[in-house]
């Protein structure tokens, strides 16, 4: 008979569960994609991209082991993505926290008490006779106890659906950082690689303009040149010679950045990376895709709509609030003055009901948590509609700094070549003696210059490359 007692209120507890249904609150706010930022890229038409999916793995496209391995080495030590992932497992653990909320609760109890009455009390009583003895009585108590919320409101329902955005959100804030460190350390080696390329041009233009200088001081030690000669010459290599230690504090500075996204010192930085002499290079165009796809991976965009779903639901939890909430609760157990007698038909105990309770006095304060909830919501929408738009404007500009970047060291290209030509031809004239040293010297400068602006460019090229495929959220899925 007991035994059915209990079977009852349990089927009571799991039928409750089919009225959780109804939630109570609005609804959560859609999230509309810009339907003009969903089809092609305004800059796809340049001839560098191409319209292919993007690639997760982009900086395979660059056929550079160095770099692979850089980037697999950052994947596994890099101590923001182990942060990320902490925040991550923290995130699941509190979702599992809100879904025991779906379960019963039980507590077990047993216990043993020894008990006397107070004599003078019991000799009060009429019949009993002054000076009676009262026995010491054990008493034996063994039970459950379980209680369930019937989430007829949806409270319980709204705050684990908040629970699993947060986890949707910590996932693709974690991925976000995966993108981050992808993109850095693929900076941070072609950063090194395109200053020991500037401080190699910038050696060759010293070496050239050291004979230079020598040679007009032979001249002038044979009575051929003059001192203006001499001081120009010695002035165009001290000029070109204090490149050279800001080139090389860049060089380092980027080293040591990429020795902490691979989580190791600046004393352990990659020999490799050091000994790179030139950016890595593509051989083909960048798939980029469209903007529906790009909206699909970005993890920024994903990440705004899991707040924007955990903030409407908290609205619901709020609303919820309002309402009463009702538990069912019930115990079992056998209490006996011996041990032998527990488990007894005569000696157990149960107790059974439901249990309402409606926080009156608490009503404005319950509003006023619906009004901030829904701001919050709202906040979210509006973050949502903007990290969007930011996501397609960041696309756009790196597919346009990128293209006019490559025309911009096409032109660079032409220039350095033709000063190179005329330095030559300047310099064969002086020997000559049709020009004077000075348009030897100007030559110089002006190919010195056009060397050192090709150089900056390439690495403003492979720059523009990474910031496209930052914007364009490879890398997340490698290692997911």
């Amino acid at each position: 008979m007991t035994r059915n007692k209990t079977l009852s209120f349990l089927t009571a507890a799991a039928s409750s569960a089919l009225l959780a249904a109804c939630a109570v609150g609005p609804k959560a706010p859609v999230a509309d994609l810009p339907i003009a930022g969903t089809g092609g890229f305004v800059g796809s038409a340049s001839p560098t991209v191409s319209t292919a999916a993007a690639r997760d793995d982009w900086w395979r496209l660059y056929e550079d082991p160095t770099l692979d391995a850089l980037i697999q080495q950052a994947f596994a030590e890099n101590n923001q993505l182990e942060a990320a992932f902490a925040n991550l497992r923290a995130v699941r653990a509190s979702l599992s926290e809100a879904r025991v909320g779906r379960f019963p609760t039980t507590t077990t109890s047993g216990g043993v008490t020894r008990s006397q009455g107070s004599s003078a009390s019991l000799a009060a009583q009429p019949g009993i006779p002054a000076g009676t003895t009262i026995p010491e009585i054990d008493t034996y108590d063994v039970g459950i106890e379980a209680s369930y919320e019937v989430d007829l409101f949806g409270r319980v329902g709204s705050t684990i659906r908040a629970a699993r955005a947060d986890a949707r959100a910590a996932e693709a804030a974690l991925a976000t950082v995966q993108v981050t460190v992808a993109a850095e350390t693929t900076r941070a080696y072609a950063d090194t690689c395109s200053a020991n390329a500037q401080i190699a041009v910038a050696e060759r233009t010293l070496e050239l303009q050291r004979n230079t200088a020598e040679l007009t001081q032979t001249l002038l030690d044979g009575g051929a040149g003059t001192g203006l000669d001499v001081a120009s010459a010695r002035a165009a290599l001290a000029q070109t010679a204090s490149t050279l230690p800001t080139l090389r504090a860049a060089r380092n500075e980027a080293l040591f950045r990429l020795a902490t996204l691979t989580g190791v010192t600046p004393a352990e930085a990659s020999q490799a990376a050091a000994a790179c002499v030139r950016p890595p290079q593509l051989s083909q165009p960048i798939p980029v895709g469209d903007g529906a796809a790009l909206l699909a991976r970005r993890p920024d965009v994903r990440e705004a709509e899991a707040n924007l779903a955990a903030a409407a639901a908290r609205v619901n939890v709020a609303t919820a609030n309002l309402y009463p909430r009702i538990t069912l609760g019930g115990s079992y157990g056998s209490t006996a003055l011996d041990a032998d007698g527990l488990g007894d038909s005569g000696n157990t105990r149960f107790s059974f009901g439901p249990l309402i309770s409606w926080s009156f006095p608490n009503v404005f304060a319950a509003r006023a948590q619906i009004k901030a909830a829904g701001a919050r919501s709202d906040a979210a929408l509006a973050t949502f509609d903007q990290t969007v738009l930011t996501a397609l404007q960041e696309t756009e500009t790196a597919l346009s700094n990128y293209a006019n970047e490559l025309d911009r060291r096409a032109a660079l290209t032409e220039a350095r070549d033709q000063a190179a030509r005329a330095a030559d031809l300047s310099r064969l004239r002086f020997n000559a003696g049709a020009d004077s040293f000075l348009l030897v010297l100007d030559a110089q400068r002006t190919q010195a210059a056009a060397d050192a602006a090709l150089a900056q460019s390439d690495a403003l090229v492979t720059t523009y490359q990474i910031a496209l495929f930052r914007a364009l959220a490879g890398g997340w899925q490698a290692d997911s």
